[in-house]
């Protein structure tokens, strides 16, 4: 293969790693759990936006509980970011290595 294509073709995937990079900030997924008591935003870099709690979870005398749903919200916002991932950015991510897809 011709030197200057390989130049071109890694000049070409530096494109679409930046244009997919730029998407993932855009993006957003909201995970819950406990029948919508907690929720969790994440964003496409799968970091923690907000949690939103129901007033009636915040019981000080059951704090694991409240854990547990805030983690299991947290795991389903990530699950709904890899779904969205997967389905907007497909054919561009395939050779990326992202953690999750």
């Amino acid at each position: 293969m011709n030197p200057f294509d390989m130049l071109k073709n890694l000049n070409s995937m530096k494109d679409q790693l930046k244009e997919a990079q730029e998407k993932l900030e855009g993006l957003t997924a909201t995970g819950s759990s406990g029948g919508n008591m907690v929720k969790v935003t994440i964003n496409g870099k799968f970091e923690m936006q907000k949690i939103e709690l129901d007033p009636i979870c915040v019981d000080n005398r059951d704090v694991p509980m409240l854990q547990d749903l805030i983690v299991a919200a947290s795991h389903d916002a990530n699950f709904k970011m890899q779904e969205i991932i997967k389905t907007q950015l497909g054919p561009m991510v395939q050779g990326l290595n992202i953690p999750g897809l």
